[in-house]
């Protein structure tokens, strides 16, 4: 995909936050925390806080939620992610928010492709 004549991609910024809905939580989940994800950085507000195994079991997630999918495809239309564990209320509800656009060169790691990290450039 190309955009001005630079190869690259979209991704989706995403909101992931905590919900309950009247369920009850095992482990350390508070109605309303939410972080944000953008690039491929995990950006907590001021004293958000999310359990490491909730997380480690949304990580592989949210990559595939960033992508832009078929409108049929589950990964479309399927927003509230459970805890890791069975006995768990905890449930997480991962929003699209913003599309971004990522140029080729500032995002790969093949030497003879790279230009300035897209951390360091401007704001893609």
């Amino acid at each position: 995909m190309e955009k001005d004549g630079e190869p690259g991609f979209w991704l989706y910024d995403l909101r992931v936050e905590t919900v309950l809905d009247g369920r009850t939580p095992v482990c350390r989940h508070i109605e309303g925390e939410s972080f944000q994800v953008i690039g491929e950085t995990l950006v907590f507000d001021k004293q958000q806080k999310v359990s490491m195994y909730a997380l480690a079991a949304l990580l592989p997630l949210l990559p595939a939620k960033q992508r832009i999918t078929d409108d049929d495809d589950w990964m479309s239309t399927d927003a509230e992610f459970a805890c890791p564990d069975p006995h768990c209320g905890g449930r997480f509800k991962v929003t699209r928010t913003a599309k971004r656009w990522f140029s080729h060169a500032a995002t790969t790691g093949l030497p003879d492709k790279r230009s300035t990290p897209y951390w360091q450039g401007e704001t893609p």
